[in-house]
């Protein structure tokens, strides 16, 4: 994986099937989308292969890949509170749509979110 310039920001979206995995722990890939967020574009995308889930685990993964922010279905108050200690910005309630889609209504401010739909 190739380093992260720091004049973008990292966005990770958890991917199943092709699109926005609704629960970020079970998801198969990360579509990692490095982004100029004054121009509003994206600058790289780059798939990363999630490892095994495992409780607590994937906050500190993401953030040594540079990742800033992550966009997702839902996400338990815990797994929030680890991505908070890791200065990773937690978006909720994304639809499941493909992701580039969604990085493109993100950065355009279009984006529609719900209800985080973990309860745990």
């Amino acid at each position: 994986m190739e380093e992260k310039d720091d004049k973008y920001t990292r966005i990770a979206i958890p991917i199943v099937d092709g699109k926005l995995a609704q629960h970020f722990g079970h998801c198969e890939n990360f579509s990692l989308f490095d982004v100029d967020e004054e121009k509003k574009e994206i600058v790289n995308t780059t798939m990363v292969t999630s490892p095994p889930h495992q409780p607590g685990m994937l906050p500190p993964w993401l953030a040594e890949r540079g990742v800033n922010i992550i966009i997702t279905g839902g996400m338990g108050r815990r797994a929030q509170n680890i991505f908070e200690t890791h200065r990773i910005r937690v978006v909720l309630g994304a639809p499941s749509d493909e992701p580039t889609i969604i990085i493109n209504q993100y950065l355009g401010g279009t984006l529609v979110t719900g209800e985080n739909i973990c309860d745990h």
